[in-house]
């Protein structure tokens, strides 16, 4: 994903979503099918109640496409 120093906070409501995962769409953090040739494939996400998501942005997560609060050490350096 876009390389930033903060999660996307996003409100879902219940469906499959679909969540980039090479920074080239332009409707981040929300898959537009840009990665098609590029061999990455889009983190898809079934969503089972509404809830408030926080979706990385640094790239760094070991959760991915969740937020695990990697880019605070990404700060520190």
């Amino acid at each position: 994903m876009e390389k930033r120093n903060k999660p996307y906070i996003q409100h879902e409501e219940p469906g499959l979503k679909k969540y980039c995962a090479c920074s080239l769409s332009r409707n981040l953090p929300y898959c537009d099918g840009s990665h098609h040739g590029t061999g990455m494939h889009s983190y898809k996400v079934e969503i089972e109640t509404a809830k408030t998501v926080a979706i990385c942005g640094c790239g760094s997560s070991k959760n991915k496409p969740f937020c695990d609060g990697s880019h605070e050490l990404l700060q520190e350096t």
